[in-house]
């Protein structure tokens, strides 16, 4: 008994002095709880902004430069908190929330800069996220934005996303954009 406890101590002692000295050591998978494979998944669902009314799903922080005001918009960021289903109606399924923030970035045209977490609600994918980086030309018919990471079972997470416009009403100010998901993770 006393032989183990001062074994325990002599490797928590090593471990310490070590991780002192040390910025960075590879670490064994197994203990990052990592599985031996990676797999893909995709996701499909539907992202629906509305910009106007008491249900509002993305608000003005900073509004564009006067300058821009009638064409770009160019320097205007928008928070979202916009719901995820699976089908392109508001009243289909939700399976989560796109929370983040938006840019334009270009002067000349509606290209966005995107930083959204996908929060998942659905089966075992529940509280876990992932994280999208990227340039939006929003009048493209299809952009790619990457996947950067995730939290949750999309730990390690990394892929892409295409996004198409499924309706655009400028005017009232929603559109819903059809999200096709691929990402790997452990």
């Amino acid at each position: 008994m006393a032989t183990q406890f001062l074994i325990s101590l002599l490797l928590l002692s090593g471990y310490a002095l070590t991780s002192a000295t040390e910025f960075g050591r590879p670490l064994n998978r197994k203990l990052a709880k990592l599985k031996k494979k990676e797999q893909l998944t995709h996701f499909k669902f539907y992202w629906h902004e509305s910009v106007g009314g008491s249900n509002a799903t993305a608000a003005i922080i900073i509004p564009s430069l006067p300058q821009y005001t009638n064409t770009s918009h160019f320097g205007s960021v928008r928070v979202i908190d916009t719901p995820l289903t699976l089908g392109p109606e508001l009243s289909s399924k939700l399976v989560g929330r796109a929370q983040g923030f938006y840019a334009v970035t270009s002067r000349t045209d509606l290209e966005l800069t995107m930083i959204q977490n996908f929060n998942f609600f659905e089966g075992k994918y529940n509280g876990s996220t992932i994280s999208v980086l990227g340039r939006d030309v929003a009048l493209n018919e299809t952009r790619e934005l990457p996947v950067v990471g995730g939290s949750g079972v999309f730990r390690f997470a990394k892929g892409y996303v295409e996004l198409s416009t499924y309706l655009a009403e400028p005017i009232a100010g929603n559109s819903v954009i059809e999200y096709n998901l691929y990402v790997l993770h452990y």
